[in-house]
This record gives structure tokens, C-alpha cells and sequence, in this order.
């Protein structure tokens, strides 16, 4: 074999929504940059397996559910069919789209892309291998953005056919009879959704004693019910055990509350949390620092214990979400550019996109009270909004949470149809430290889902229209 020897500023490692997007905001700075992924295309898991196509299949299997509900709406269709192989392709040509728009603004911007794995020899130089000869490449500056990887349960390993990983199961070819998910978090939580309305009969196995037990349970409480009806059943309290073929079948062994159980399954699908991608890329060949979990250790401007060699995204820590990583890869490419950038915003928006949908930005009410804060909180149900029950759809409510004596918005919670699209609102006005009277004086459109910020700000204010107040509990 031959090797190649390469030179550049600044080396970029996965072209996740990390990665290319330091990759690129590093170019318009002026820098001479390389991008390398080891997959054939960029845009990561988040657009190839994970944010976008899970999205697209959320969407596809609403459209199927919403058909079963259309006869309250004077509309009547006597007959349809999911055909999960056009579904699939359907949601292949959406991430194919955008993989090639990647593409294209790195080809603008001068952006070096190279296939490969790429190891870390000095602080200074590291080698790819690629399928052809391998290179070696010096460099000024090094973004890490590896990302991270499905977590597995060694009773349940991925070399098992009918055992499946997140990305297998957004490409299934045939809808699963019964299928068991190991993992009642967001992405299980969704995934169950997605099938359940599809048509499977769908079991969840959590081993806390409720689903997304990182979220406050009375924004849970309401997915947790509506799964029901998506012929999803929880098993809270439980442990999967084993896997065993009988007869022909495939069966799950679980302890639900210190019981045996048995349920049969066609696929079982395993979402139990994802580990970074911080080992075999040389980290110790260079010093990086890492916590006891592998992450790596960083400062406000995403440096690691090396001074030129920044890290980003999920192998940095929680929470894995692409749009956190994608703010890093900005403040990263901007230090090294000299640019007075650092990681300092407050608050960090999270989307479990269920039905209804799950939004949380900013301080829980415990949390704030936990932090000292005297609180107000205004909570809006979804069923005295008029936008709500236009769309048939006004289960939930959404909750603002203030500072008493300042009014200083701390955070807002919600839950119900499409409240992904309210987040961003209340996230600019944390940031922006808006007050709950900022926020009720500023007049929202009608009828529209985003009236529910005014009217939680007005319950707090006790001013509230569409809710009748008489006392100063209807405000708490």
C-alpha cells in the first residue's frame, strides 16, 4: 500500500449535525477545511437514521391513524392499505434530498470530504483509513464529533435477525405482527407509536416505574394514556430477561415487578441509551481527557484537554440532541477562528415527538424550587383553546413557569398536538430573560396554537379570559 500525506487547518472527524456544520461555519471563516466520515454519506445518524427519517415515519403512520377518526368530520373512506415498502422509500427519498444538499454546500465551500476512520497519532497528525490507501493527514486544528451508539444488551444482541437496532427498525420491509421494545424512553416511547398505529400489536419493557422518566410526569401521564388506544401496552417496573424460540416462535422473558412474564414477539426492538464514539480514534495517543463514561471533557469554548483539538456533539455528553450539537459545532469553529465564542446559552429545547407531542425548555418546577426560586405557574388546557379543537386534537395543556417577585420566564412545558412548533418561542424568550407580562403583551394570531403562551402568562398575572379565576389557587 501506498500512503497519501495531506495537509490542512482544520480536520473535522464525522459529519453528523455536528460535523459538517463546523465543517462548514470553519470554511465560511476563511479556514481550509477536511471533513471525514466514515459512512458513504454525510449528515450522520440524525439525518440517515435517526431525526429525520423516525420524523417522516411519524408522520406517514399519523396520516394512516388520522384516516380511522375522519368519519366524526363527515368524511368517510371505506378503504386503505399501509404499504410499508413504499412508506420506506418514500422516507429514503427525503434523507436522500437533504444528504445531497449537504453535499453540495460542502462542495461550495471548498470542503475536503474523505470516507474513512480516522486515528489520532500526535496532537498534530492523524491517519484514515480508507478503503483504498491509507493517509495521513496534518493539521493545525481538530473538531471531534464521533457522536455516539446504540447501547446493546448482551441477551439481546443485533447479530440476532429478529433483534433490532433504531436504524433497522426505520427500514423494515414488512409491519411486525407483535413487536417488543426494550426501552421506554423517547425513542421508544415514538418508535411504539409509529408501529402501534401501523398495526402492531407493540409492547414496551421500562425499568423505571413510568415512561420518559426524565420528563415531569404529568406531561407523561398524557402519552402514557394515549399509547392505549395505539393498541401499545407498558410493562412499568420490568427487566427483559432473555430471548427464546419455541415451536417456531420467538418469545421475550421479562420480570415485571418481581414476576416472570412471557410475550411473544416477531422483532424485538432495543433503545436502552447510546454510548460515545470516544474509543479507537487514538484519544490516548494525544492526552484527551475523558469522564468515567468516555465522554470527552471540555471547556465554554468546546477545547478539550489539548489545546488545539476541540470535541462536539453527543461523545461531549448530554443531552444527545442534534440541535445542541450543532450549536457547539458553531462556537468550536469560531474559536478557533479567534472568535470570542463560547457555549453559554441557558437553556437547551428538548421534542419527544409523540402524539400529542412532549416540549420541555428551561426549569421544571422542581428544579426551580430546588434552585431557590419563589415560582409562579400558569397552566393552560388545551381544551379552551380554539385552535386546538379545530384540529379534533385538544387533549393537554401547556404550563409556564416565572420567578414570583421578577415575573422572569424560567421555563415551559407542554404537551399536546404539534406544540414542537411553540418551543422555539419560549426558548428566545428564556435567552432573552422575557418577563410573563413580555410575553402576554405581545399579541399571538387567532387562532393558532402559540395563543397558549399568552393565556398561561395571563393565569399567572390573573388576567386570564378563557379560564374563570376565583382564587389564588386557579394561578398555581
Amino acid at each position: 500500500m501506498t500512503e497519501t500525506k495531506k495537509e490542512t487547518e482544520v480536520v473535522v472527524i464525522g459529519a453528523g449535525p455536528g460535523g459538517y456544520v463546523a465543517a462548514i461555519r470553519a470554511a465560511t471563516l476563511g479556514k481550509k477545511v477536511t471533513l471525514i466520515e466514515k459512512e458513504g454519506v454525510l449528515g450522520g445518524v440524525c439525518l440517515n437514521h435517526g431525526c429525520i427519517p423516525t420524523k417522516a415515519i411519524i408522520h406517514a403512520s399519523n396520516f394512516y391513524n388520522i384516516l380511522s377518526h375522519l368519519n366524526d368530520m363527515g368524511i368517510t373512506i371505506h378503504k386503505y392499505t399501509v404499504d410499508i415498502k413504499k412508506m420506506v422509500g418514500w422516507k429514503d427519498s427525503i434523507v436522500k434530498k437533504l444528504e445531497q444538499g449537504i453535499q453540495d454546500l460542502c462542495k461550495k465551500h471548498n470542503i475536503q470530504t474523505i470516507q474513512g476512520t480516522a486515528t489520532f497519532q500526535t496532537p498534530t497528525q492523524l491517519t484514515i483509513q480508507t478503503s483504498q490507501d491509507p493517509i495521513t493527514l496534518t493539521f493545525q486544528h481538530a473538531i471531534i464529533a464521533t457522536g455516539s451508539s446504540t447501547i446493546q444488551i448482551p441477551a439481546f444482541p443485533f447479530s440476532d435477525p429478529a433483534v433490532l437496532n433504531p436504524r433497522q427498525a426505520l427500514a423494515l420491509k414488512e409491519i411486525p405482527s407483535k413487536l417488543v421494545i426494550i426501552g421506554g424512553g423517547y425513542i421508544g416511547t415514538e418508535m411504539g407509536t409509529v408501529y402501534g398505529k401501523l398495526g402492531s400489536e407493540v409492547h414496551i419493557i421500562e425499568l423505571q416505574n413510568r415512561l420518559l422518566s426524565s420528563l415531569e410526569e404529568d406531561l407523561v401521564e398524557i402519552v402514557a394514556d394515549r399509547l392505549k388506544s395505539f393498541n401499545v401496552t407498558t410493562h412499568l417496573n420490568s427487566k427483559a430477561i432473555s430471548m427464546e424460540k419455541k415451536d417456531k416462535k420467538l418469545y421475550i422473558n421479562i420480570e415485571e415487578a418481581g414476576q416472570p412474564k412471557k410475550i411473544e414477539a416477531d422483532k424485538i426492538l432495543v433503545v436502552v441509551g447510546s454510548r460515545p464514539n470516544s474509543k479507537n480514534i487514538g484519544l490516548e495517543n494525544i492526552n484527551i481527557k475523558t469522564d468515567k463514561k468516555g465522554f470527552i471533557i471540555v471547556d465554554k469554548q468546546m477545547r478539550t484537554s489539548q489545546n488545539n483539538i476541540f470535541a462536539i456533539g453527543d461523545v461531549v455528553g448530554q443531552p444527545m440532541l442534534a440541535h445542541k450539537a450543532s450549536r457547539e459545532a458553531k462556537v468550536a469553529a469560531e474559536a478557533i477562528a479567534g472568535l470570542p465564542s463560547y457555549f453559554d446559552n441557558r437553556v437547551i429545547p428538548f421534542v419527544v415527538f409523540n402524539d400529542p407531542e412532549i416540549i420541555s425548555v428551561g426549569l421544571t418546577e422542581d428544579q426551580a424550587k430546588e434552585k431557590g426560586y419563589e415560582i409562579k405557574v400558569g397552566r393552560f388546557p388545551f381544551t379552551a383553546l380554539g385552535k386546538a379543537h379545530t384540529i379534533n386534537d385538544p387533549e393537554g395543556f401547556l404550563k409556564l413557569i416565572s420567578e414570583k417577585e421578577t415575573g422572569i420566564l424560567l421555563g415551559m412545558h407542554a404537551v399536546g398536538p404539534s406544540v414542537s412548533n411553540i418551543i422555539g418561542e419560549a426558548a428566545l424568550a428564556i435567552e432573552m430573560n422575557a418577563t410573563i407580562e413580555d410575553i402576554s403583551l405581545t399579541i399571538h394570531p387567532h387562532p393558532t396554537l402559540p395563543e397558549s403562551l399568552v393565556e398561561a402568562a395571563e393565569l399567572i398575572l390573573r388576567q386570564s379570559i378563557h379560564i374563570f379565576q376565583d382564587d389564588e389557587e386557579n394561578s398555581h
